[in-house]
């Protein structure tokens, strides 16, 4: 019993964390490489999502781009959106190359800019996509005036000025390539930049969580009213309602699970964490660059009816007949 008491103690936690870090490489996510190590498995993970992420929303900015009909606000933002995860995926496949390719710290601020500008922009463009269902469903007989594309372009505005700002950081020195003990999880960045960050998210999703709350409350009481003009039945409208809330829950748990881990793992770890555990939190929130544009682009029904001109020609009679219902937010 002693002996085997002894094995149990010489296995430290330093030195499984040293064992761990040096299997998937002292590599901290994003922009940090050991040249002894050929290729390592998760930048491959993050390469291949960053090649997805890029070919899928690069056919959401090319439809919105070409598509002269698809000027409204709405789309607008779902091309913000498109645009922001185009460059966030061209970001890591960036980070790839320069990572195995050319090892400078001035690649590292620019590579790292680019993917923290871009995963902002993404974030904030889904919050700006947020606000306009809040005011197209709150302000309905006054949402398609003036108003609201100048309020559209005002949001475009800053939210890519913010997200340009916070990319350029690293890059005017917020960096912690002079002090190693203030490096974060994700290096070069410092702890406090990170920490911004994740507060920063925290209270936009926050925000995001209370407006889609009013806008359940919108689409039920809109659906009930319809129900009572047109004498629906009971269970017509308790189905319509159902799905609505379960669209809106999809929408914003997909949101969740897929930034919150790495979110709440970059408040309290820093950069002497193993390597592994940040990679296992940073690979889902990359997801949801995948997953944006099925939900926000894909499912609108002029923008399939586009893809499908573009694709086969025509427009299927179950596309080009369907009426937009309240449940359909």
């Amino acid at each position: 019993m002693n002996e085997g008491l002894q094995a149990n103690v010489s296995w430290r936690p330093d030195r499984a964390t040293e064992n761990v870090s040096t299997a998937v490489s002292s590599l901290d996510p994003i922009l940090n490489a050991d040249p002894q190590i050929i290729v390592n498995p998760w930048d491959i993970v993050l390469c291949t999502s960053g090649t997805v992420i890029s070919c899928e929303n690069a056919i959401v900015v090319l439809i919105i781009f070409h598509n002269h009909s698809l000027r409204a606000p709405m789309f607008l933002l779902i091309g913000s959106l498109a645009l922001a995860d185009l460059l966030a995926g061209l970001g890591l496949v960036i980070n790839f190359i320069f990572t195995y390719l050319l090892q400078s710290d001035s690649a590292k601020l620019v590579t790292l800019g680019l993917v923290v500008a871009s995963f902002s922009a993404s974030v904030c463009s889904l919050l700006a996509i947020t606000i306009d269902r809040y005011l197209s469903l709150y302000y309905a007989l006054t949402y398609n005036s003036e108003r609201t594309v100048t309020f559209t372009y005002v949001m475009l505005v800053v939210l890519w000025g913010t997200s340009i700002c916070l990319g350029l950081l690293p890059v005017m020195g917020w960096n912690c390539l002079q002090d190693e003990s203030t490096c974060s999880i994700i290096r070069p960045l410092t702890k406090n930049n990170v920490a911004s960050l994740s507060v920063s998210f925290l209270l936009m999703f926050g925000l995001m969580l209370q407006l889609y709350v009013q806008i359940c409350k919108i689409v039920m009481r809109h659906t009930h009213q319809i129900a009572l003009q047109h004498h629906f039945l009971a269970t017509s409208h308790y189905v319509t309602t159902r799905k609505g809330v379960s669209t809106l829950a999809i929408i914003l748990g997909t949101f969740a699970a897929c930034w919150m881990p790495f979110t709440l793992y970059s408040l309290i770890a820093d950069y002497t964490y193993p390597s592994i555990y940040t990679y296992a939190t940073l690979v889902p929130a990359t997801y949801n660059s995948i997953i944006n544009p099925v939900i926000y682009a894909f499912r609108n029904q002029e923008i399939q009816k586009a893809l499908w001109l573009i694709c086969c020609g025509c427009i299927p009679a179950s596309v080009s007949q369907r009426v937009r219902s309240p449940s359909d937010v």
